[in-house]
């Protein structure tokens, strides 16, 4: 038999014609099984996952420093993953004289590294902006965002002030974006270009050809102008041309059934669980079918408004009026939103850990950067928001570990992603957030 990547099985079914990609076969690969036998690494992909409301210090953050670190009972439910996973407790985010904006300044900070002030809500561009300039070209999405709250407003990721990056809300929807119409199966015996891309990337050439001609005969600032404009014309039409070139075989690529039914309305938790479920499913297979290498999955809102059945306020008016327990010392019901977040945060590290990649999983070439919008919510606290990470980014982090600090810029821990996947920087944020200290820990 003629065996290579590009391989399928033909056959008849019901009278028409199908075809099933051959796996990725370990002599696809090299003698590790690490790589592909033409030595091209594994892509590796840029995550983020992000709930509102923060946690309770004192069931929430492990007594142990390190490896094997005890798991509080607001975190009992990350046991699963724990291998695969490691937390960032003690750091903090600075506003440096900046107003505070509640529930937002602490993500914003995060993400960005610049405290943001009520003229500038969301200055710079976000971690996953950044990342997707270095790999996001190579896929018909340069980034995939979803989000399980229903409300397209909850974003976590922008571009400038003026520019964000709206989530998919609704998991029909968002099968229907990846593997409807124009998805390229990278398995399917025939390539079909579509004509819609031949159509605009034609389109877009016209353009950029006359872009030249134009840069010429404008003064400097607006050729600078019409520089940034045209730079961002010249993406679009490189994702135009992906789906105009026939994609590589991946074993790993099944689209999978669509729903047949929208999930139920509302944000009572178990719903709000189910979508997360549905849209972690299709992110995975969006992954692993490589049509997009940076992604973001929101659970909650930073205001989070989910409901507990048979609980009369939701959780962000909980954090704030719900009284301490006098016994157990913390705010029961808050922690019992908190806990369902871990229980999501779990599963979606597990389905990724469950997708089989070449010789692993897909989280194994996978770094997911996991957050919140504030710690303490009761008082709007920004020092100590917890942190989380996920995967080893194709064997360049460790996991597993607890590491703790004692009050440095929590964009510690942004900076460090970026270096892993390839930046070159040499610090980041502004201010009391900028660093140019990498966690040294946790990287091989």
């Amino acid at each position: 038999m003629n065996l290579n990547r590009r391989r399928v099985l033909k056959g008849m079914m019901g009278g028409s014609a199908v075809t099933v990609g051959v796996p990725l076969l370990n002599l696809f690969l090299n003698g590790n099984g690490n790589a592909l036998a033409d030595g091209a690494p594994m892509p590796v992909r840029f995550g983020t996952w992000v709930w509102g409301l923060g946690m309770n210090d004192a069931i929430f953050t492990p007594k142990k420093i390190g490896r094997d670190f005890d798991l509080p009972e607001e975190i009992a439910a990350l046991k699963p993953v724990q291998k695969h996973i490691n937390l960032f407790t003690r750091f903090n985010t600075f506003k440096d004289g900046a107003p505070l904006m509640c529930h937002h300044t602490g993500w914003v900070i995060l993400r960005s590294g610049i405290a943001p002030t009520p003229a500038v809500t969301r200055p710079g561009e976000t971690i996953d902006v950044t990342v997707a300039k270095k790999i996001g070209n190579a896929t018909r999405y340069s980034i995939l965002s979803a989000t399980a709250t229903g409300d397209v407003r909850d974003s976590y990721s922008y571009e400038s002030q003026n520019s964000v990056n709206a989530p998919e809300y609704s998991p029909i929807r968002m099968y229907q974006n990846l593997f409807g119409a124009e998805f390229q199966d990278p398995n399917a015996a025939e390539f079909k270009p579509n004509p819609k891309a031949m159509v605009r990337k034609s389109v877009l050439s016209g353009v950029l050809d006359e872009a030249k001609t134009l840069q010429r005969e404008v003064g400097a600032e607006d050729k600078a102008r019409l520089d940034q404009y045209f730079t961002s014309l010249r993406d679009l039409e490189k994702q135009f041309d992906l789906q105009l070139t026939k994609p590589l075989p991946l074993a790993a690529c099944k689209a999978g059934a669509a729903n047949r039914d929208e999930p139920s309305a509302g944000l009572d938790a178990v719903r709000v669980g189910e979508r997360h479920g549905l849209m972690t499913k299709l992110m995975v297979m969006a992954i692993a079918c490589d049509q997009a290498r940076v992604f973001n999955m929101g659970y909650a809102g930073e205001t989070a408004a989910t409901t507990k059945p048979g609980y009369e306020k939701p959780h962000h008016t909980a954090t704030h009026e719900e009284p301490t327990d006098p016994k157990l010392g913390y705010q029961v019901e808050v922690s019992w939103f908190t806990r369902r977040a871990m229980e999501n945060w779990a599963e979606f590290v597990k389905a990724f850990a469950e997708q089989k990649e070449g010789d692993g999983t897909l989280l194994d070439n996978c770094l997911v950067y996991a957050m919140s919008d504030i710690s303490y919510a009761k008082i709007h606290s920004l020092d100590n928001i917890p942190m989380f990470t996920a995967g080893t980014a194709g064997g360049k982090v460790k996991t597993g570990y607890h590491i703790q600090g004692a009050g440095e810029p929590g964009t510690r821990l942004g900076y460090t992603l970026m270096k892993v996947m390839g930046l070159d920087i040499g610090s980041w944020g502004t201010l009391s957030n900028t660093t140019s200290k990498e966690f040294g820990e946790i990287l091989v």
